[in-house]
C-alpha cells in the first residue's frame, strides 16, 4: 500500500484547490443563503476539465476514475465551496451513462457533462417508498408506437432547475416471480407533462429541491438506458459513486471547518493567551481531526475498490457513514470554538452544517448503513 498521492494526484488537488480558493467560503455562503447556484464555480471547474475528470477521454473527459473525482469533491469542499450536484451529475449520471448508455446517449451527454455545459440529475426517491426501492411506483409503459409513457411522483430531487435532463428510475413491469422490473430513462427537464414544484427546505443550500410529477410524459425508445428491466443493476453502479463522492465532500467540509476553527483559536485571545491553548477548545478539534483523517482513508479505499471493479459496497457505506459523522463533529467543534461568533453571518459556518446534516441522511441514511453492516459484514439477521 502507498498512502502518498502520486505527483499527478498532488497536482490535481492543487489545481482544483486553487480554482475553488478563488471563490472561497464567502462566495459559497452568500449563494447558500440566497438559494442561488454556484454557476461560476461550476463553469470554471468544467473549463479546467475537473467536472469530467472521471469521463472517458473519448468523450472529452479526463479519463480518470472515482479516485480522481473524489479528490475534486474533497478539495473544492476544503476551500469552502462544496458542490452537491457533483454527487449526482458527475458521479451517478456520468458513471451510469458511461457504463450502460447507448452510443448515441454517450455522444449526446458525456461531452457536455465533462465540460460542465450540462447537468443530468437523478430521480429515484418517492414519497411513499423511502429507502425501499422495490416499492417505487413511478411507472413506464409502452404505447403502440414504441414510445414510453411515464407516470408518477418523485420527491426531494436536487438541482432540477440547473439540469437539462433527469436520469429517472421507473417500474417497467414485473418479472415471473412478481418482483418489479425497473428501468432507467433519460428524460429532458422540459418534457411535456413533467411538472416540477419547489420543495422548500430550511437548510441553507445553493441547490434547490423539487417534487416532480410525471403525467403521461412521453419519451422515445432512445431514452431507455441499457436493457429494459435491468434498472436495479444499473442504479447500483451509480449509488456507490454517489456515496463515495458524498463522503469526499464531507471530508472536505470537515477540513474547511477545522482550518477555520484552528485559525480562530490561534488568533482569539482571552486572559492574555490564545483560546486554543485550553484543552476544552483544543481537544474537540483534535478529536474531529482524527475522525476526519480516518474517514478520508476509508473514502480513498472505497474509490480505489470501485475503480478496479472490486466489491465496494461495504467500503462505500462505511466511508459515507464515517465522513458525515466527522463533518458534523468538525462543524460543531468549529462553531463552539467561535462561541457566539459561530452563529454570526460574518464567519459563515452554518451553511456547512446544513449540507453536512443533509449528507448524514442522504443519499442513504446512517441507520440503513448500520443495517447493511450488521447484515453483510457481521452476518446478523436482516432487521427489516
Amino acid at each position: 500500500m502507498d498512502f502518498l498521492d502520486s505527483d499527478e494526484h498532488r497536482d490535481l488537488r492543487a489545481a482544483v484547490g486553487a480554482i475553488a480558493a478563488g471563490f472561497g467560503g464567502r462566495y459559497y455562503a452568500e449563494r447558500a443563503r440566497a438559494g442561488e447556484p454556484c454557476d461560476e464555480l461550476w463553469a470554471a471547474l468544467g473549463a479546467a476539465g475537473f467536472i469530467g475528470v472521471n469521463v472517458p477521454e473519448a468523450y472529452g473527459g479526463g479519463g480518470g476514475g472515482l479516485v480522481e473525482l473524489a479528490m475534486v469533491c474533497e478539495e473544492i469542499a476544503a476551500q469552502g465551496t462544496p458542490l452537491l450536484l457533483l454527487l449526482v451529475s458527475a458521479a451517478i449520471s456520468a458513471e451510469v451513462i458511461s457504463e450502460f448508455g447507448t452510443d448515441e446517449q454517450r455522444k449526446q451527454w458525456l461531452p457536455r457533462l465533462a465540460s460542465g455545459e450540462s447537468k443530468v440529475v437523478f430521480a429515484i426517491t418517492e414519497p411513499d417508498a423511502g429507502s425501499n426501492t422495490h416499492k417505487l411506483a413511478t411507472a413506464a409503459t409502452r404505447d403502440g408506437n414504441g414510445d414510453w409513457l411515464l407516470n408518477g411522483t418523485k420527491h426531494y430531487i436536487s438541482g432540477v432547475d440547473e439540469a437539462d435532463a433527469l436520469l429517472v428510475v421507473a417500474r417497467s413491469g414485473r418479472g415471473e416471480d412478481g418482483s418489479p422490473r425497473m428501468s432507467l430513462f433519460v428524460v429532458p427537464t422540459d418534457a411535456p407533462g413533467l411538472v416540477r414544484t419547489p420543495l422548500p427546505v430550511d437548510a441553507m443550500l445553493p441547490e434547490k429541491q423539487f417534487v416532480l410529477h410525471f403525467d403521461d410524459v412521453r419519451v422515445g425508445p432512445e431514452a431507455l438506458v441499457g436493457e429494459e428491466g435491468q434498472g436495479f443493476r444499473q442504479v447500483f453502479r451509480g449509488l456507490n459513486p454517489e456515496r463515495i463522492t458524498g463522503a469526499a465532500l464531507c471530508v472536505g467540509i470537515a477540513r474547511y471547518a477545522l482550518a477555520r476553527a484552528a485559525q480562530y483559536a490561534n488568533e482569539r485571545q482571552v486572559w492574555d493567551r490564545p483560546i486554543g491553548s485550553h484543552q476544552g477548545v483544543s481537544h474537540p478539534l483534535a478529536q474531529a481531526k482524527i475522525e476526519t483523517e480516518l474517514a478520508a482513508l476509508m473514502t480513498q479505499k472505497a474509490a480505489w475498490l470501485h475503480d478496479r471493479g472490486l466489491p465496494a459496497g461495504e467500503a462505500s457505506n462505511m466511508a459515507k457513514y464515517a465522513a458525515a459523522e466527522a463533518a458534523l463533529a468538525a462543524i460543531d467543534a468549529a462553531v463552539q470554538t467561535h462561541g457566539g461568533n459561530g452563529l454570526a453571518s460574518e464567519y459563515g459556518l452554518l451553511p456547512y452544517w446544513g449540507l453536512a446534516r443533509l449528507l448524514r441522511i442522504a443519499p442513504v441514511n446512517r441507520e440503513m448503513i448500520l443495517n447493511f453492516v450488521a447484515q453483510h459484514s457481521l452476518g446478523l439477521p436482516r432487521s427489516y
